[in-house]
């Protein structure tokens, strides 16, 4: 009796288990169950698009020895170590694109190198005429007076499109000149940097075909402003207050970049600055700069479909902290030519699995100080640092000796010459009757060569001819006999 109940429970359970799996089997491959939501039309193109930006080739991925690093939604991107300039990460880093409000960090490297915190800011009627319902502003009018701090907070905080115009206006008048001697600053100071892949027409990255960058040139931007503590103290701050003054009212703000804001689900603990981006032209971009255990790192994010713009760069910064090394070198050079490592940034960055021993170096002498030098490194040929070297006494004197020996041989050379000139006269004119000889001979008999190929070639020719002509005659009595 046991048993048969044994038997019809295990029976039940089979079933019910039978049908459980099946519904479930059910409901997993047909969409129409409810619990598979179809894509709309909109929905796919999407899809499509970001499948199309993540298979972009990461071209770091193909470097020998290299780190591999993650696939991004966005069409561009790039981590540069900010000591060596080394780049870490590279994805279409070259490409153009439209770099929308981070064009709002060069503007404000331009005003911090040539103005100060406490210059003031007015507001003309051009710096606030050109906005458009739907662009990003504070509301500050025509008339209002700010000190060039407060400007560079609303700039940067709350990416104020009209601020941006009055900080370019204000320091090219500042400088004796207009907003367009700023426009021309920004271009020039980018190319100074090493960019030549950049174009600036505004201080606010409003769209222009004319206005493009690409994400080398933004990272390159982004490593100079870290001698700018004042640009890390503006960025890192989440509220704001302009006060009410005479000709202003008050205004508030906060942070807009979501990896600044601890409260954020998009907050990275290491991130020490940055400036968000976005038009339906360039989608959206990010620049961002981060520091964990001595190592500071410029992430930039350009055309990034989707809601992907932090988690791309937090995956992206995340992977190159944990795989890339800095590390001091001025402990490490060996070598006869140098005499010392001068103090100062003399670092390499090392890909995982790598040591300072598989660095190929390179000298460039200073072309100031003879006894100056930087040593350049490479991994596979890829740059991953420098260092500032002292040479060594005998490598200087070595190399001043090869300096001057083309000159004392040239020298001998010549005194050489001239004496052997002297002593060989009388061959060289027997030589030169020789030759003139040998010469005339050769004429001669090329001469002859030619007129027998002339004779022949006509013979062959009277004789092709006759042939032919035989031909055709023999063709005519065919032709007439055919008539009959």
């Amino acid at each position: 009796m046991i048993r048969d109940c044994k038997r019809i429970v295990s029976a039940v359970l089979i079933f019910v288990l039978c049908i459980s799996l099946g519904m479930t089997a059910y409901a997993t491959e047909t969409p129409q169950s409810g619990n598979k939501k179809e894509l709309t039309e909109e929905e796919k193109k999407m899809q499509e698009e970001l499948d199309k930006a993540y298979k972009i080739p990461v071209e770091s991925n193909a470097w020998e020895g290299w780190v591999k690093g993650p696939g991004t939604y966005g069409e561009a991107a790039i981590v540069m170590e900010v000591s060596t300039g080394a780049i870490l990460y590279a994805k279409n880093i070259d490409s153009k694109q439209f770099p929308a409000s981070i064009t709002k960090v060069l503007t404000a490297l331009i005003a911090l190198e040539n103005a100060e915190l406490s210059d003031e800011v007015t507001f003309s009627h051009d710096s606030v005429a050109f906005l458009q319902p739907g662009d990003s502003t504070i509301g500050l009018k025509e008339g209002n007076v700010i000190s060039m701090e407060q400007a560079l907070h609303a700039t940067l905080l709350a990416s104020a499109n009209e601020a941006a115009y009055a900080v370019g206006e204000n320091v090219g008048r500042k400088a004796g000149y207009d907003y367009n001697w700023f426009i021309e600053q920004m271009n020039t100071r980018v190319q100074q940097l090493g960019g030549v892949n950049s174009h600036f027409v505004n201080t606010n990255g409003l769209h222009d075909a004319e206005h493009y960058t690409c994400a080398r040139d933004m990272a390159l931007i982004g490593r100079e402003l870290f001698k700018h503590p004042e640009f890390f103290k503006i960025v890192q701050t989440l509220d704001y207050t302009i006060p009410k003054s005479k000709t202003v009212e008050e205004h508030v703000f906060y942070q807009k970049d979501k990896m600044l804001r601890p409260n954020d689900s998009n907050y990275y603990k290491y991130t020490i600055g940055g400036k968000t981006g976005f038009t339906s032209d360039a989608l959206s971009t990010l620049i961002t700069m981060a520091e964990k255990d001595g190592m500071q790192l410029v992430c930039v994010v350009l055309r990034t479909h989707g809601k992907n713009v932090y988690p791309d760069t937090t995956k992206l910064l995340k992977k190159c902290f944990k795989r890339f090394t800095k590390t001091d070198v001025s402990g490490l050079v060996q070598s006869e030519d140098v005499a010392e490592v001068i103090a100062g940034d003399n670092f390499v960055i090392l890909p995982e699995g790598a040591s300072f021993a598989d660095l190929d170096t390179e000298m460039v002498p200073d072309e100031e100080l003879e006894d100056r030098a930087t040593l350049r490194y490479t991994y596979h040929g890829n740059y991953v640092g420098t260092a500032q070297v002292k040479l060594s006494e005998s490598y200087i004197k070595a190399h001043t000796a090869k300096a001057e020996q083309p000159e004392t041989d040239d020298g001998s050379e010549k005194k050489e010459k001239k004496k052997d000139v002297k002593k060989d006269v009388p061959a060289r004119g027997r030589t030169d009757k020789i030759i003139l000889v040998s010469a005339s001979i050769l004429l001669f008999i090329l001469i002859i060569v030619f007129i027998g190929l002339i004779v022949r070639y006509r013979r062959l020719s009277r004789q092709i001819a006759a042939e032919e002509e035989e031909e055709e005659k023999k063709e005519d009595r065919v032709r007439f006999e055919g008539y009959f």
